[in-house]
């Protein structure tokens, strides 16, 4: 980890680097970068590089058309699979504007705001990530198909599973740039592969997830197949789902985690998450493709929480040592983690702040009938009139940041009704991004 200008330009001379990849992303997590060259590097570290965003959708109707990108040393990594001789630097940046101020659609910046508001009330947290994705084979021109490039199933071996490899490139690499993966193996669908990561902090956390996402994407394209996140790119098989692992702490990470299902602090916060759900769906799950996973393959229906059984939205898993986690099985593959975990926190604190009772956990089945439970979205639509009825949401985002949000998938939903065929509409706007 590179914290002063002396140690990065140091790094960077003793690694041969030669150009800069700096990083960032609009609200909807979709990743961005500029290059610069090597020499430039003190300048940015000092100044920051202003940018254009008039032409970036996510970057809001803001009257000035030039940011500026502050880069996070701490960020710093090279990246593996560029090449050896004059390598790339990547290094994550925060938004500003020019005058120094933060700009308020930098997702980043939220999530530190957010973090820092839990250390006010003194709490810390580590947050894990378990993300699945498919691979799929490419056409004779190389573009994308349906079609996956295995048909194994959970927990399968080679032959069955002709992912292996790939998933050892994966998680090589994720090593050689300091993320630590916890394991990995075939996930339910066909083609349909698993990672889980070690718990970090919250930011760090955000931004190992990214650069995942953005090296499985490359490794899978390096070995002619195309990776994506799409939440159900096949409509009869299992989504691909972001589960969300938060431990919290009292005082300094590394205590006993409050979220046991015993602690009444951790109640509250699961309780603030139940509360809130439904008002944040729209940013776990931000598309029109995301409703289709709920209800099937072991993707949460209600607003429910269990120790161990996995139909649920939450679960409080523990291990041998008793230590217990909070797991929000809801989100998706095309959500922004930032805004994901910033929320996530968010409602937990509101819990805490309001003594909520966390009620008896419930284990239910996806054909039950059951008075008083709550019901997940149905689709994007309620998704969105959820937000737009938040309370809870006008306090934690901006302003700019929850119209803009809401409208581009209202926007989006629109698109979806008027559709004649539902699922290429869907594969146009999202198979190949996501």
């Amino acid at each position: 980890m590179l914290f002063s200008l002396e140690d990065i330009m140091e790094y960077v001379e003793e690694n041969d680097v030669k150009f800069i990849r700096l990083v960032f992303f609009d609200i909807f997590g979709s990743m961005k970068n500029i290059s610069i060259i090597a020499s430039q590097l003190p300048q940015a570290l000092e100044f920051g590089i202003t940018f254009d965003v008039s032409e970036i959708k996510g970057f809001m109707n803001i009257g000035e058309s030039d940011l500026l990108l502050k880069p996070d040393p701490t960020t710093a990594e090279i990246l593996p699979w560029r090449p050896q001789h004059s390598r790339v630097l990547r290094i994550f940046c925060d938004i500003c504007y020019p005058d120094g101020r933060p700009f308020e659609g930098d997702s980043r910046h939220i999530l530190k705001s957010t973090v820092g508001k839990l250390s006010e009330m003194g709490y810390t947290c580590d947050i894990g990530a378990e993300s699945t994705f498919y691979l799929f084979e490419l056409d004779e021109y190389g573009f994308p198909t349906k079609k996956p490039h295995d048909m194994g199933a959970y927990y399968d071996v080679a032959p069955a599973d002709r992912g292996e490899n790939i998933r050892r490139e994966i998680c090589l690499t994720l090593e050689e740039m300091g993320i630590q993966p916890e394991s990995s193996h075939h996930d339910e669908g066909p083609g349909q592969h698993e990672i889980i990561f070690r718990h970090s902090t919250a930011i760090e956390a955000a931004d190992h997830l990214m650069t995942f996402k953005n090296m499985v994407k490359t490794i899978a394209d390096m070995n002619g197949l195309f990776a994506s996140f799409m939440p159900k790119p096949l409509s009869n098989q299992s989504g691909n789902g972001f589960h969300v692992n938060v431990c919290l702490y009292e005082g300094e990470s590394g205590r006993s985690s409050l979220l046991s299902g015993e602690n009444e602090t951790g109640r509250s916060f699961i309780a603030g998450v139940l509360r809130r759900i439904n008002d944040i769906s729209l940013f776990l799950n931000p598309t029109t493709n995301s409703y289709g996973r709920f209800g099937q393959f072991e993707a949460p229906l209600y607003a429910t929480w269990s120790l161990q059984n996995r139909q649920q939205l939450i679960r409080i898993p523990k291990n041998l040592r008793g230590e217990g986690r909070m797991e929000l099985r809801s989100p998706d593959g095309s959500a922004n983690p930032y805004l994901v975990y910033a929320l996530v926190l968010s409602a937990g604190m509101e819990g805490i702040r309001d003594g909520l009772e966390l009620c008896e956990p419930i284990n239910v089945t996806y054909k039950s009938d059951i008075d008083g439970l709550v019901r997940l979205p149905e689709n994007l639509e309620v998704a969105v009139n959820y937000a737009k009825r938040s309370e809870f949401l006008k306090e934690v985002l901006p302003e700019n940041i929850l119209s803009t949000y809401i409208e581009q998938k209202k926007e989006e939903y629109d698109g979806y009704v008027k559709a004649e065929d539902k699922e290429d509409y869907e594969t146009e706007l999202y198979f190949g991004s996501m």
